[in-house]
């Protein structure tokens, strides 16, 4: 893992600048909010568990002992916050009979054809503006456990191992869950586009 790009801030927050508080939490209280609205059934909870998140980050700032990311830890206590608060609500979506994982992966696990990577199908800004409207109008129709793990892979960024260390999943289910989540959402867009003509 490379040098933590808030390394810096995290010095200067164990040094009690508060000015060096305030950044991180401009850097990071949107992302936080975004996937606490995973776990709980408000936006009112959600930015109550970030608060508490920030409460979190303040006293325990001088155990941070830097073996994660500053993102990382902030996401993991975020979750713990969440699952503490006894909002979350567990739901498991069974995969309906026309599941889209069919046939997508051959005997010993590997891809049978691999997915296309969305940005290598996007042809100029405004499409890619457009379907990052469109996936975030259809972020709330996955499954919890898909929307996390796609929250902070694909938007937040995370690496699979630190996705895995926040929420606490194996390798290989972090792996189903995101492939899940990436095969959902294509669907829907693609019928979308097929509907309105411009698939």
């Amino acid at each position: 893992m490379g040098a933590d790009p808030d390394g810096a801030l995290l010095l200067a927050l164990q040094g009690g600048d508060e000015a060096a508080f305030a950044t991180l939490v401009r850097r990071y209280h949107t992302r936080l909010l975004r996937l606490a609205e995973t776990m709980v059934p408000s936006r009112a909870v959600a930015e109550e568990v970030v608060q508490d998140t920030w409460l979190g980050v303040v006293r325990g700032i001088e155990r941070f002992e830097g073996r994660s990311s500053v993102k990382t830890w902030l996401f993991r206590i975020l979750v713990f916050r969440a699952r503490s608060a006894g909002s979350h609500e567990h739901r498991n979506l069974p995969l309906d009979d026309a599941d889209p994982l069919e046939d997508r992966f051959g005997p010993g696990g590997a891809w049978s054809t691999p997915p296309t990577l969305w940005s290598d199908t996007v042809d100029d800004r405004l499409a890619a503006e457009d379907l990052v409207r469109r996936v975030r109008t259809h972020l709330p129709e996955l499954p919890e456990a898909q929307r996390r793990v796609l929250v902070l892979r694909d938007v937040e960024g995370l690496d699979a191992d630190d996705v895995c260390e926040v929420l606490g999943l194996t390798a290989g289910n972090q792996r189903v869950l995101l492939h899940r989540a990436r095969t959902r959402l294509r669907a829907v867009l693609e019928a979308e586009l097929a509907a309105t003509g411009e698939g």
